[in-house]
């Protein structure tokens, strides 16, 4: 009997209350794409994604400038695959030096996702994110033209990234009261050290809106890997060596999250998978969560990344209990008062 084929591990959630179905695991071209790989490695990456059945790929304007979406774009182009069998996202907000490049304006928005077009090489993306929210833009102004970009055809979904709760409401009321599409998808950071949007604050918008989750560094930058410490300086392959990486690597390698993550590696070797696997498994556990984000510059993470999906059913719920009782990161709800 043949051995099942990699993409048999993976499964598909909706993205949030949509019709669209999204991998459960997907890649992101943040940090890698044009910073430390060109067109040729990232054929080979997303080949081996495709291969363990992901089918969403995101970016954005401000990865590598822009040259992320373009080398995305010229890998998709030579690898000649299917448009339809892809979910492709980009985001907007940071496009440039130009005093209108910036924000969620009228123009820009328009202006931005057509040169994210142009980039990709493509006619749309599946999903456009505000990938911020913009205090000096009215917020019917970006509802307005995030469904203008959508009326021509440009994206089908659009969504929002580290927009806080009360935003996101905001955004769903004027949809609402102008009979426009509101954001169908939200993409915070999570991980096992960062829970307290995901976990709290979004709680209510799951049942209201039917948000989604696209989350992004489930790995916390790296950190969950167990691949840094304090006392030798970060991998020369790895992002915190990177030179625009110095300041993010200065906030999580304290001795207080490495201490946790050091606590975890005997659950890991309890459960024969390495912490990657252990973190990435976590999230997918999030009911919530419609994809996570892995990034990857070696076909080897990619691998790694995509074998989390084995992982899941051994997250019972005493190893669970462990894991908490480790990072101690579970978020107090809030009090409810009758």
């Amino acid at each position: 009997m043949a051995a099942p084929s990699p993409a048999a591990l993976m499964k598909y959630r909706h993205l949030g209350r949509t019709g669209l179905k999204v991998s459960v695991l997907s890649y992101g071209a943040w940090v890698s794409f044009g910073n430390q790989i060109e067109v040729q490695a990232a054929k080979v990456l997303l080949a081996k994604c495709r291969e363990y059945g992901v089918n969403f790929f995101d970016n954005a304007e401000v990865y590598a400038n822009g040259k992320a979406e373009e080398i995305m774009g010229q890998a998709i182009k030579e690898l000649q695959w299917k448009r339809s069998d892809l979910v492709i996202s980009t985001k907007i907000f940071w496009g440039g030096q130009g005093v209108n490049d910036v924000g969620l304006s009228r123009k820009h928005i328009i202006e931005g996702t057509q040169a994210c077009l142009r980039r990709l090489q493509m006619d749309y993306v599946d999903v456009l994110f505000c990938h911020r929210p913009d205090t000096s833009t009215p917020i019917e102004e970006t509802v307005r033209a995030m469904n203008y970009v959508i009326d021509k055809g440009w994206a089908f979904y659009w969504g929002t990234s580290e927009w806080d709760a009360q935003q996101i409401t905001e955004a769903w009321a004027v949809a609402s009261r102008l009979g426009l599409i509101g954001p169908a998808v939200e993409q915070p950071q999570y991980n096992l050290l960062a829970r307290d949007r995901v976990e709290v604050e979004y709680a209510p918008l799951y049942q209201k809106f039917g948000l989604g989750l696209t989350i992004w560094s489930p790995l916390g930058s790296g950190v969950l890997t167990g691949k840094y410490s304090l006392n030798s300086p970060p991998p020369a392959d790895s992002r915190f060596a990177l030179e625009n990486y110095k300041n993010l690597a200065s906030r999580k390698l304290v001795d207080e999250i490495l201490q946790k993550v050091d606590a975890l590696r005997p659950i890991a070797v309890k459960l024969n998978v390495t912490l990657a696997q252990l973190a990435i498994a976590w999230c997918v556990k999030n009911e919530n969560v419609s994809t996570i984000i892995t990034g990857a510059t070696k076909e080897q993470q990619v691998v790694e990344n995509m074998e989390s999906l084995r992982v899941v059913d051994m997250l019972k719920d005493e190893i669970l209990t462990e894991i908490e009782d480790i990072v101690k990161s579970k978020p107090k709800k809030p009090e409810t008062f009758r």
